[in-house]
């Protein structure tokens, strides 16, 4: 079966706006998500990638859109199983805010029984993106042979939920997963059993640089801004 390219959208004037997105129109990568953006087809340069897949969100197709164009054979799919965690009435919110809806602790500590007021599930966002997962791999396979390589570009709690799907991690631990703004995580899919080959590689250890305010043990709804 292929192998998944899951690359995290750069980083986006939500982001560093501290506000969870979700659905809400118009947000677009900024600067850095669009330095970012630009350096994906280097560092995929070596990958025979075959199909890309994104969601339909702007801050994803303004990511993928180097790539397609340094690769113009290759084609580009829009799949909203794939688009973000509809947080419907917390979209558009500051999550300093958030911190102190009641709501937040069960989304850190138990997932599975997050329910966002007016939006979804994070049960329904794993289970509509896993579903999504198995249908293009299948359809890969068919398409270009068990060994082809093709790309996914999402969000932060989708990705982190594909490899607790990946992993047989349950959901409530799917918070210890982290994956910064245009990371690459990799999964290759077998018959028995995907193995997780890479996780959140940025190719950047900024992120790891001790920082004068250690970071909480909250994981950043919506995947965080990444390093600073």
């Amino acid at each position: 079966m292929p192998t998944l390219i899951l690359v995290r959208h750069g980083r986006s004037t939500a982001n560093t706006e501290g506000l969870l997105a979700g659905w809400t129109p118009g947000v677009a990568l900024d600067e850095r998500g669009t330095a970012q953006a630009a350096a994906l087809p280097g560092r995929l340069a070596g990958l025979p990638v075959s199909e890309v897949v994104t969601s339909p969100l702007q801050r994803c197709q303004e990511t993928v859109r180097p790539l397609l164009d340094a690769r113009p054979g290759l084609r580009a799919h829009t799949d909203e199983r794939i688009g973000e965690c509809d947080y419907g009435d917390w979209s558009g919110r500051k999550l300093a805010e958030l911190r102190d809806e009641p709501l937040m602790e069960v989304v850190q500590a138990h997932p599975t029984a997050a329910a966002f007021p007016g939006g979804e599930s994070m049960r329904a966002m794993q289970h509509r993106a896993a579903e999504a997962v198995r249908e293009w791999n299948a359809r890969v396979e068919r398409d270009h042979g068990a060994g082809a390589v093709y790309l996914m570009c999402s969000h932060g709690d989708v990705i982190k939920s594909l490899v607790a799907d990946a992993l047989g991690l349950h959901l409530d631990l799917f918070q210890r997963i982290s994956v910064e703004p245009c990371s690459i995580t990799a999964i290759r899919y077998t018959r028995l059993r995907p193995f997780l080959v890479r996780l959140g590689d940025t190719g950047d250890f900024a992120s790891l640089v001790p920082r004068e305010e250690p970071p909480g043990g909250d994981a950043p709804v919506g995947g965080g801004a990444g390093a600073p």
